[in-house]
């Protein structure tokens, strides 16, 4: 089956170790496909790679549309400077890995879920936080 794309390209969507096997297709219907090598990256874009680079599938979105992760959040590397520790004590204090950090400051990752309500609440009320985290839990 072959569908056109909003660009004018073709869309072929069959599974690809099916077409050699699959005599119902002829040269000439995938005539005009251009065969796509497509990367998920981490943040949920889906991007084409094309001679080296990295073309995204949709449009971004316009500006006063779009909320950045960085908007909605204090950055990682703000809150840890503002607490004058290093990425190690940082890392230390938030029970996570120096990598986890590390990608987060870099922006190769984002924090989500706990880890985002953590940094959160780090952000308004830092040493209550890290006072709670190194105190031992109590029993019940």
């Amino acid at each position: 089956m072959r569908r056109e794309a909003p660009d004018g390209r073709f869309i072929v969507n069959r599974a690809l170790t099916g077409l050699a096997d699959d005599a119902a297709i002829s040269k000439a219907a995938i005539t005009g496909a251009i065969m796509q090598r497509l990367r998920l990256k981490a943040d949920g874009r889906i991007v084409e790679l094309r001679d080296g680079q990295e073309i995204p599938l949709v449009p971004a979105l316009p500006a006063e549309a779009a909320i950045s992760p960085a908007a909605a959040q204090p950055a990682v590397r703000d809150l840890r400077r503002r607490a004058q520790l290093t990425q190690l004590e940082f890392a230390a204090k938030l029970g996570v890995p120096v990598e986890t950090i590390r990608n987060w400051e870099q922006g190769k990752r984002a924090p989500r879920g706990p880890a985002r309500a953590l940094l959160a609440v780090i952000a308004h009320s830092p040493e209550t936080v890290f006072a709670a985290l190194s105190s031992e839990p109590t029993a019940a």
